[in-house]
């Protein structure tokens, strides 16, 4: 379906938003680019719960670009993912070229009843795109009372130790596990130092980048996104990231069938491919090796007790890994969702172009 052009239609740039309009927002424009309801849904909720814990980099910011490629062709959201084929506690999910965060929901909720069953679950996922945060998936395995393992491989962005061109993408890796009353463990990182995401966000606001994250295109240390676009990310911790990226990359793209290194398209300035990303899921049920309420107490257990630790000076508390995110999605829930100016004006631009209204997102 191709877009109504609105003329006479401002561009506002409010600031805060509230999140579940902000759902209804993506949803409506998803669905007036051809996309079923349920999988519109599916998608701005992926985008919005990472604009609710503060990675704007994997938010809505992310959502033109889909759309680009929705009315280029570029994404079939005409067929549902597909199982492959199932052997014992693994599967292999076919995403059929759908959009990622659909793709992504199926293969969680493949994971999810094979372990079920089972104890525990591998699914390797191939033909998908861009799928969001990780930790959309982990914290809906919290929420199920499972550990969730999840990574992707992306498109080429970071250089092998020893390099300067880009090889393998930010392949991100996330861990979700539940708690009781305590937040849950959620680390969700890419194994570059930065994910291109902060780093194209930086370009759009006219900001530096810290130096570390990323080498120009002659493999030289800079501040500048643009240049650092041009040229390659850094991993993390140096070899070590390098192959954490590099083993992402075989799982999800070599062992999963999917495209791996240079096989994997990017998401923006690719008019042509189809971006064949992989991922790859491991589910483990916490009943298999004990009762779900005794594991989350010692999980509080152990969380308080690192919480008592004694404190670095000029520390108040120390935090596990996804607290803070945490605690902003549940802060931004009730106060609103406070998004970049620049990602503003291009989501009431969107709004324009597709007939739907982001100020009626917006927090009076």
């Amino acid at each position: 379906m191709k877009p109504k052009q609105r003329e006479g239609v401002g561009v506002v740039c409010p600031n805060r938003y509230d999140w579940k309009r902000l759902e209804q927002f993506a949803t409506a424009i998803f669905v007036r680019a051809g996309v079923s309801t349920r999988d519109a849904e599916t998608v701005a909720r992926s985008l919005v719960h990472a604009d609710l814990r503060g990675v704007h980099s994997h938010g809505l910011a992310r959502m033109p670009v889909y759309v680009e490629r929705i009315s280029g062709g570029l994404i079939d959201f005409s067929k549902a993912p597909v199982i492959l084929r199932k052997a014992g506690a693994t599967a292999v999910v076919d995403g059929m070229n759908h959009l990622g965060a659909v793709v992504g929901e199926a293969a969680l909720q493949t994971a999810i009843e094979i372990a079920g069953k089972n104890g525990t679950a591998i699914v390797g996922v191939r033909c998908s795109n861009h799928f969001g945060a990780c930790s959309y998936y982990a914290e809906q395995a919290i929420q199920k009372g499972m550990i969730l393992f999840v990574m992707s491989n992306a498109p080429q962005t970071m250089a092998p130790t020893g390099g300067i061109r880009p090889f393998f993408g930010s392949n991100p890796i996330a861990a979700g596990i539940p708690a009781g009353s305590a937040p849950p463990f959620l680390l969700d990182m890419a194994t570059t130092v930065a994910a291109r995401g902060k780093i194209a966000l930086a370009r759009k606001k006219g900001e530096a980048i810290p130096k570390g994250w990323a080498i120009d295109e002659r493999g030289r240390d800079t501040t500048d996104p643009a240049e650092a676009l041009r040229g390659a990310l850094l991993p993390i911790g140096g070899a070590k990231g390098y192959g954490i990226a590099m083993f992402v990359d075989i799982l999800c793209g070599l062992l999963a069938g999917a495209g791996y290194g240079p096989g994997v398209h990017s998401l923006y300035d690719n008019d042509e491919h189809p971006q064949n990303v992989g991922h790859f899921f491991w589910a483990l049920q916490i009943e298999s090796f004990m009762p779900l309420p005794l594991f989350q107490q010692r999980m509080d257990q152990y969380i308080q007790q690192i919480k008592a630790e004694p404190k670095a000076e000029g520390r108040e508390e120390i935090l596990i890994p996804g607290e803070w995110e945490w605690r902003t999605a549940k802060e931004r829930q009730v106060s609103g969702v406070p998004l970049p100016d620049t990602v503003v004006c291009e989501l009431a631009a969107l709004g324009s172009t597709w007939g739907v209204e982001l100020e009626d997102a917006r927090i009076q």
